[in-house]
């Protein structure tokens, strides 16, 4: 058996996760509902559980304007250029920091859960915060990107 990498295992689950919430954020845009809307919600027959009224500022920037599905999507993008990885973010500082993907993975749980769509990929994103934080307590590190590369890429 082989010993497991953390932050290799992390990285594969943010990509999921990541792909997820922008998936989920692009039918967010298209279904819009505020997820948390049951637990001051008013039940109706007909009509089912209508929001309560303190409520009106999510209404406001999930139904009605979505901008935390915006949030979300554009955030997603960031971690999955930063995960990937793009071109431009190869072998850069930010790239290799894994405290970096840690909080991106946060601003991601806090606005991914917000919106109905958007809740399994706060949950896998929660997943990869664990194993980034494990990957931290033990001391993992990535390698630079020369480190990577053969002898005859090196010369």
């Amino acid at each position: 058996m082989g010993k497991l990498i953390w932050h290799e295992y992390s990285r594969y689950v943010s990509i999921t996760a990541s792909v997820y919430t922008v998936w989920a954020g692009y039918f967010g845009l298209l279904y819009r509902k505020f997820f948390w809307d049951f637990v001051n919600g008013i039940r109706r027959n007909p009509g089912g559980i209508q929001p309560a009224k303190q409520d009106a500022f999510f209404i406001n920037i999930m139904v009605k304007a979505p901008v935390i599905q915006t949030i979300s999507i554009i955030l997603g993008l960031v971690i999955l250029a930063l995960e990937y990885p793009a071109p431009f973010m190869k072998g850069t500082a930010v790239h290799r920091s894994l405290i970096t993907r840690v909080m991106l993975l946060v601003f991601q749980v806090f606005f991914a859960i917000l919106f109905y769509q958007g809740t399994n990929g706060a949950i896998w994103s929660l997943v990869a915060i664990f194993g980034y934080t494990r990957a931290i307590m033990i001391g993992e590190v990535m390698k630079d990107a020369k480190d990577n590369k053969s002898k005859r890429e090196r010369a």
